[in-house]
């Protein structure tokens, strides 16, 4: 009996030993008792890229923003999209990239409305740590070079070669002297003067074409309307017309069907849908496609990798198509 209870007794003890010991397990996992809780890993930061364009008042730039949707869509990253009230609006782009730089963005995706003046902001905000991309309009390379603007990745089309291929197709249906006008844009963006040139090389090429206009309607529609009385009063001969962008394309459009003055030979810029209408009516001739969502997707797409750190090439060029009534078809 005693023999027993001292058994008994013994399995008391041990049994209060296990109980006191440190570790516990549950569900078959071990945990020392003494040890702090491990800590939940942090969520990682997404990326924030801002795209800033000029306007949202040109459908030009609502595809671009398409595109830039995309890559938000495809990289998880968060998107913010800002732009000036109008393609003028040169100084409220100015103070849109000062926000970014207050709101510590990641990168910005700026298609800049003048190619000189955004060069010291750009500056500013790549100073204080902000990944700049350039698309659409190329920023001035001998301003950024003196200011020390470096490292800014270009993405766009040729505008000149672009431009060329527009206006050839209507140069090259003249058989005898014919009069003709340029629609500019913007003359301080480099896309204009680019485009202008295109426009002079395509004309040049035939003798029978001679340039009797040459005049700015800064992208808009309304200017263009306006030009087109100006000029048509004056030189009402003109059979060719070569317009910088579409915008300005249906401002001529609008003077010619207002006023019932005889149809052109109308080149565009942009193949907006409502310059895609106009070619299939014979209101226009030709127009070009320079894929804005591809320029909006490849530029977020660069900041990204931009922001892990890899290589970049200095420029990025997208195709164009040419758009036609027969291409349409």
């Amino acid at each position: 009996m005693h023999y027993v209870r001292h058994v008994l007794l013994l399995a008391a003890l041990l049994l209060l030993g296990a109980c006191g010991n440190d570790q516990q397990s549950v569900s078959g996992i071990t945990h020392t008792g003494n040890s702090t809780p491990a800590k939940a890993p942090e969520q990682v930061k997404k990326p924030n890229v801002a795209l800033v364009m000029k306007t949202l008042t040109n459908p030009f730039f609502i595809e671009m923003e398409k595109g830039a949707r995309r890559a938000e869509k495809e990289t998880g990253i968060e998107l913010l999209v800002k732009t000036a009230t109008q393609e003028t609006s040169i100084e409220q782009q100015i103070q849109i990239i000062d926000e970014m730089i207050r709101a510590k963005v990641d990168a910005i995706v700026i298609a800049p409305g003048d190619s000189l003046r955004l060069v010291p902001v750009l500056k500013k905000a790549q100073d204080a740590g902000i990944k700049i991309v350039n698309i659409d309009n190329r920023l001035d390379a001998e301003a950024a070079k003196k200011i020390g603007l470096t490292n800014v990745p270009f993405i766009s089309v040729d505008n000149e070669k672009a431009a060329y291929l527009s206006a050839k197709f209507i140069a090259d249906q003249i058989k005898s002297p014919a009069q003709a006008a340029i629609f500019e844009g913007i003359r301080s963006a480099d896309n204009a003067q680019q485009r202008k040139n295109g426009a002079l090389r395509a004309f040049a090429e035939n003798k029978n074409i001679k340039i009797v206009a040459q005049e700015s309607a800064n992208w808009k529609i309304d200017e263009a309307r306006d030009l087109a009385k100006t000029i048509f009063k004056t030189q009402p001969d003109i059979k060719l017309v070569f317009c910088a962008n579409d915008m300005m394309a249906m401002g001529v459009i609008e003077y010619l069907r207002n006023s019932k003055h005889a149809p052109v030979l109308l080149a565009g810029f942009d193949a907006l849908e409502d310059a895609k209408a106009a070619v299939k009516a014979g209101q226009m001739a030709v127009t070009i496609d320079q894929q804005a969502a591809e320029q909006g997707y490849q530029g977020i797409m660069t900041a990204l990798r931009a922001l892990h750190g890899e290589p970049l090439p200095t420029t990025i060029q997208v195709d164009v198509r040419v758009i036609t009534k027969s291409s349409l078809e």
